[in-house]
Parts: structure tokens; sequence; C-alpha cells
């Protein structure tokens, strides 16, 4: 089982990303997916979650309104787009997956997600 996140890079405080995550190694259309990040000397932390239809998804209050995730079970992708990125935005993006209904606490709290995968940088300049 494999999560592989790509698309971070450098950019410009106000700028946008999309990030983009491919699974493989079993079928992630029945799971919840989403990513956290970690900033350098931080804790990981919860970004966003969208349930297997994509119907549900949560946010964490620090990118309400400037991230969007959707994801694409045909293709078995979930993606992340990130407006108005801000030099606090700085930090590694992990894609993850946890097998079934989206949990609120699984999420919220990093608690028993199930897959994870590499990160992916994304560094803002101000």
């Amino acid at each position: 089982v494999q999560l592989q996140a790509c698309g971070g890079g450098l950019v410009q405080a106000g700028d946008s990303l999309r990030l983009s995550c491919a699974a493989s190694g079993r079928t992630f259309s029945t799971d919840a997916m989403g990513w956290f990040r970690q900033a350098p000397g931080k804790e990981r932390e919860f970004v966003a979650a969208i349930s297997w239809s994509g119907g549900i998804t949560y946010y964490a209050d620090s990118v309400k309104g400037r991230f969007t995730i959707s994801r694409d079970n045909a293709k078995n992708m979930v993606y992340l787009q990130m407006n108005s990125l801000k030099p606090e935005d700085t930090a590694v993006y992990y894609c993850a997956a946890d097998r079934g209904t989206l949990r609120r606490g699984t999420w919220y709290e990093n608690y028993g997600i199930d897959y994870w995968g590499k990160g992916t940088l994304v560094t803002v300049s101000s």
C-alpha cells in the first residue's frame, strides 16, 4: 500500500499550490482520505479530510476558506488546493488514509490513521 504525495514547492505568500496524492496497492474508494502537515520543530497537525464519497469534508480552522480537499475515486487520487498561502503554511504535507467511515476524532486528534504517505515540502516565502 502506497500513498505518494507530490506538488509541493517554493512559492510566495498569496500564491496557490495544488497537492496531489496517488494511492496504490488497494482500492481507497471506500476510505476516508486527508492531509496532515508538520512544520519544523512542531508536531504533525491535521489539515483536511474527506469522506469516501466526497460529500463530507473537515478542515483545520487555520486553513478553512483557503484550502479545498477533493478526490477522484476512479483515479485513486486525493487533492489539496491551497490558495492564499501564508508563510505559516510552510511544512511537509503528508497524505493519509483511514479505512471506512470518516471519523472526526481520528483526523482532528490524529489518532489511529491506517495509512501514511511520504511527505511533500511546501515552502511559502514572505
